[in-house]
Formats: C-alpha cells, structure tokens, sequence
C-alpha cells in the first residue's frame, strides 16, 4: 500500500506539472467551456423573467448561481471516456499496460486527480469574472463549502469509475460509438447540466433520482447554492459512495471477464 501510494503521489504531480507547463491551452480550454453554461443562463434567466420572475424556483440570479458553479464541476468531470479505451485498443497502448504490476486504473485516477487540483485554481479568475458580470445570488456558509469540496470529489470519482467501466465494453467489441452515445445523452438529459433538474418533468426528475448521473453533476451545485438541506446532504453523500462502489464493482467483474478474451488490434 505504501509503494502504491508512493505511485499516486508521483502520477498525480506529473499531471500537475504538466497541465500548469500547459496552462494557456488549459485555460483555453476552459473558457471555450463556459460558452456552453452562458447560454444556458441567458435563455433561462429569459424565460424566468417573462415567467413572472422565476421558473423552477429558480429566479434569474439563482440561475447565474446555478451555472457559474456548474462550470467547475463540468471541469471536474471530464475524466477518461469510453472512447479513449477505443484507441488505446487500436494503438496497442492497452497491450503495454497488461504487462505493467500495476492496474491501469491506478494511474488513471492518480492522473485525472492530480489535473483537478490544476482545475480548481484556474477556475477562480473564471468564476470571478462570471460574478461580476451575473450577479450570482451565492452566498454559501462555510458548512456548505466544505459540504460541497466532499460533494465535488465524490461526483469526480462516480463519473470517473462509471466511465470507465462503461470503457471496458470495447474488450468485447472496438464498435461501441452507438452505446457511448447513448450513454451521454441519458447523462446530458438526466444529470441537470443542460437544464436543473427542476425544470424537467416529472417523471424524468424520479428517474434520475435512481441513477448515478444527478449525483456526479447537479447535486454537488445545488449544495453550494444552498438548495439542499442537511438530511438531503447526507443522504446525496451516500448515494455518491454507493454508485462509487456499484461502479468499482462492475469495473472489477469486467475487468477480469474481459482480459481473459482481450485480443490485440494492429495495423
């Protein structure tokens, strides 16, 4: 465990090393991502204006709340995707690292890990300019911040591990572009990235309640934004543990199911 955690600390500071040696492409990066949560704002804040003020009881600066957090916790969220395990089948990188002593998930989460630090204080000049120009209705105690730091790391691994154990079908099969993009357009409509939940029906609001996306997106800004009770908090957190768990268990039995048929691709 000590040579195991020696191997975190030395990936997660290369990935901090380099995504700062990077930083104007990070950053880049990140404020091409915020034109995705303005014009969610924009066209929101519209309707709850003509809507008599709000809508979802959400009101026009509760939604500059909304998604000026949501633009950390998209950040926060990008993590491996199944359609990297399609390319390092195909380039023979999946290959090399079966023959490594260390399961290739370690460096995976040491890495991405690592990079969410970079994340977080790249973020703040960000969120410090959305907030002059929106007027956020954020006012967060400090028991909701670090409620929310907990919330924030808990939606990184849910989606970390849920993706790549979804990544893990491409053992079977390198044509799983149809079953991704299913995948990511259940999490789009279901997790409150395009729209909080609130606004959705209500059918699909007691859907996402059953499924993990809710809780690696939208429950992490909603307990920031003081939309959450303490009970509901808690109760968040562990539904956060229990998909970690139901994913590392799926990721563990197709792992093991799917390296006994693996077979390499080549050019």
């Amino acid at each position: 465990m000590t040579a195991l955690a020696r191997l975190y600390v030395g990936w997660a500071r290369i990935a901090i090393l380099e995504q700062f040696q990077y930083r104007v492409a990070n950053y880049f990066y990140m404020i091409g991502m915020v034109a995705e949560p303005v014009i969610y704002l924009v066209v929101w804040s519209t309707v709850a204006r003509q809507s008599g003020g709000s809508v979802g009881g959400f009101a026009p600066a509760d939604l500059a709340a909304y998604y000026i957090v949501w633009t950390l916790v998209r950040n926060m969220n990008i993590v491996l995707t199944p359609f990297a395990w399609e390319q390092r089948i195909k380039e023979g990188e999946l290959s090399a690292e079966l023959l490594r002593p260390v399961h290739p998930i370690h460096r995976d989460l040491a890495y991405f890990g690592g990079w969410k630090f970079v994340v977080i204080i790249m973020w703040l000049p960000i969120a410090v300019v959305l907030t002059l120009v929106f007027r956020p209705a954020l006012d967060p105690t400090w028991l909701e911040i670090g409620f929310f730091s907990i919330a924030l790391w808990g939606g990184f691994f849910v989606r970390f591990f849920a993706l790549w154990a979804l990544g893990l079908v491409t053992l079977w099969t390198t044509r799983v572009s149809a079953l991704f993009n299913l995948y990511f357009t259940a999490e789009l409509l279901l997790s409150g990235r395009l729209v909080p939940l609130s606004l959705m029906p209500g059918w699909a609001q007691s859907l996402a309640n059953f499924l993990p996306f809710q809780w690696a997106f939208q429950f992490p800004i909603e307990v920031l934004i003081g939309r959450r009770t303490t009970s509901e908090i808690w109760f968040g957190l562990g539904m956060q543990v229990l998909w970690t768990v139901v994913a590392l268990g799926l990721t563990a039995l197709l792992w093991k199911r799917g390296t006994r048929r693996f077979a390499a691709v080549g050019g």
